[in-house]
């Protein structure tokens, strides 16, 4: 970093003391101290490694079924992060991508075939808890307030007008959709409205993977599809309940679900809380503009099928 002209000997100096001090790697010691920005430090990494970094926009939309195709025990031991599955090539993002022996044992614990990444301590540390529940040392905390995603405003979400326009498929639409109501709600899911039943599509926040059920099946459910609003209320113990409740993990006393629709007809639910006790602060208006302008990126993306099929 100080033959890139990045830092000076001297404050390369003050952050190995310090890293004598409270531990952790250089790299963490230098952006505490404000010597160096994770952006820039990123970039370094990338080079100095001669491997793809991890960017945090990438890692503000994982799908859960990477999130989960190895266990936490392993993610916790080795210290890594799953970001992108294609077959049996798993993307893993790790401190050191040259630790051969690290990525054999991998591949042969897993069978996935890892494809490393590098990304910085700090980073790394903040998502294995977001993600996972991993604690670290408190110390860390403090700086986990100043990497967390941005939170969806009235300014933002103009940007992410922009990005559903452009959209390509489903899977990056679904992903930005979560990647935004994530930002206000400690639980979002998006449910496919298909056949007469609702089946769960991307989530984030809860740890059951599957979920289906007649569209009748489920109170609240008939009641946005009947009615083409939305639903703002808690969710009752009670049988025709239970399917959901179970999928919850109890029963949240503030949800919100959304319609999203094309042409007139409901194809997708938007389903938001803050957990069991929690109550959903999140900006409604928000959310329905969030709801409504996935539906028109939805159309958009008929549109575009159509076209490339003439």
């Amino acid at each position: 970093m100080v033959r890139e002209g990045l830092i000076s000997k001297q404050q390369l100096a003050l952050a190995l003391e310090r890293q004598v001090l409270f531990g952790g790697r250089i790299g963490t010691n230098l952006l505490e101290l404000k010597i160096m920005d994770e952006d820039d430090f990123t970039r370094f990494l990338s080079k100095y490694f001669d491997t793809p970094a991890v960017t945090k926009e990438i890692l503000t939309a994982i799908p859960r079924d990477v999130l989960y195709c190895i266990s936490r025990e392993l993610i916790e031991k080795y210290k890594i992060f799953p970001v992108k599955k294609e077959h049996k090539r798993l993307h893993t993002a790790m401190l050191n991508p040259r630790d051969i022996q690290e990525i054999d044992e991998l591949r042969f614990i897993t069978g996935f075939d890892i494809i490393p990444l590098v990304i910085a301590e700090i980073r790394l540390l903040y998502v294995l808890e977001k993600y996972y529940g991993i604690k670290y040392d408190v110390r860390y905390s403090r700086f986990f307030t100043h990497i967390s995603p941005e939170i969806m405003t009235a300014d933002s979400i103009d940007q992410i007008k922009v990005s559903l326009t452009r959209v390509n498929d489903m899977e990056e639409l679904g992903n930005i959709v979560i990647r935004a109501a994530s930002s206000v709600a400690a639980r979002v899911a998006l449910f496919n409205v298909q056949n007469g039943r609702i089946v769960l599509w991307k989530a984030k926040g809860l740890t059951i993977e599957e979920f289906s059920a007649g569209e009748g099946e489920v109170p609240i459910v008939s009641e946005v599809l009947k009615g083409k609003k939305h639903y703002r209320g808690p969710i009752l113990d009670e049988p025709a309940n239970r399917p959901l409740v179970r999928f919850l993990g109890g029963t949240p006393q503030d949800v919100l679900v959304l319609p999203i629709s094309t042409r007139e007809k409901i194809t997708a639910l938007l389903f938001i809380d803050n957990g069991q006790e929690g109550a959903l602060d999140a900006n409604v208006i928000l959310l329905s503009r969030l709801a409504s302008m996935a539906s028109c990126a939805l159309e958009i993306l008929i549109l575009k099928k159509r076209m490339s099929e003439i």
